[in-house]
């Protein structure tokens, strides 16, 4: 790596401020589908005239906006994603504006081993939680339809999905297979959002919710599989061996479960994006981290789960599956 790559990299934060920012002023959808002065969005949006200018004028220069006659206008990417009333609504941009606060603590996080975040996710507010699961319904629904459909449904009649957040998974598995019935378990003040979403999507019949909090209350039993999407690497590996031991007993004999996450290799340097998302898990929980493929293997067959396999996928993701006899 170069001088000047290293310089590109360490100011590659420059641009990403400019974007969420102006996403967090809602400075996109204010200026719609016709063009809009700096003077009109300062006053619209309660900004600093000097400031809000400065602002459109990176955005045009990354390409966001363009400008004539004086006029500012949103580029067809900024239509389609940036905009609230664009069904392609990238919401869940706000919760990477939340994570630049936790990132930004990052230094002091390292030196004392504090996470940035001390509060546990339900109880930080309806605003971040509604930004973080939508950041996560966001990802999902571009994720799900090759994972689900990489997963042998043979035999499965009912599933639970751990942590499902929006439904996005569990209203994919049944997309794909009809005649399953999905339960979402989740968070007290996650379960309205997630039947928000169900609704949205047509959902609200087909899949079923049930609220609970799987570090203290046992899993609703009698499924054929439960999946667990982006949940370990919130918990310490102490947490998730209790968790795994909870969904052994929640499956039916013959059931499995699957295991949905960063999988890194012995030395947690690979894949790539899991070495980076365990900096998030740093900084935003107090224990969470991205688990090697051993320690996974481990907290499987502690639970008493054999026939263990792994598929990673070509984003580094992986899907661990194991059996219960």
């Amino acid at each position: 790596m170069n001088p000047n790559q290293i310089r590109e990299l360490a100011a590659a934060f420059q641009k990403s401020r400019i974007l969420l920012s102006a996403f967090e002023l809602d400075l996109f959808s204010t200026i719609g589908r016709e063009g809009k002065s700096a003077s009109f969005l300062a006053q619209q949006l309660q900004l600093d005239p000097h400031g809000c200018e400065r602002l459109l004028n990176a955005l045009v220069s990354l390409g966001f906006l363009t400008i004539q006659e004086g006029l500012y206008e949103n580029q067809e990417a900024g239509l389609q994603y940036l905009c609230r009333e664009s069904p392609d609504y990238m919401g869940g941009l706000m919760h990477t504006n939340h994570l630049w606060t936790s990132w930004s603590q990052l230094t002091q996080v390292v030196r004392t081993g504090k996470s940035a975040h001390p509060t546990e996710i339900n109880d930080r507010g309806e605003q971040w939680l509604l930004s973080f699961i939508t950041a996560m319904h966001d990802r999902a629904v571009k994720q799900a339809p090759p994972q689900v459909a990489a997963i042998d449904m043979t035999g499965v009649r009912t599933l639970l999905d751990v942590g499902g957040g929006s439904g996005a998974f569990s209203m994919e598995f049944i997309r794909q297979h009809p005649t399953v019935r999905a339960m979402v378990f989740d968070l007290p003040n996650v379960v309205p959002i997630t039947g928000m979403f169900l609704k949205r999507e047509g959902f609200a019949d087909r899949v079923t919710t049930h609220t609970g909090d799987y570090t203290v209350d046992e899993l609703p039993g009698g499924h054929d599989l439960i999946f667990l999407s982006a949940i370990i690497h919130s918990n310490s590996l102490e947490v998730n061996a209790g968790l795994i031991h909870k969904c052994f007993k929640a499956l039916n004999p013959g059931g499995r479960i699957v295991i949905q996450d960063w999988v890194m290799n012995a030395d947690r340097t690979l894949p790539l994006a899991g070495a980076v998302f365990a900096i998030n898990m740093l900084v935003g929980t107090e224990a969470g981290d991205c688990f090697t493929e051993q320690e996974v293997a481990t907290l499987l067959t502690d639970a008493g789960f054999s026939e263990i396999s792994r598929k990673e996928f070509e984003s580094g993701l992986s899907q661990v599956v194991a059996h219960k006899a």
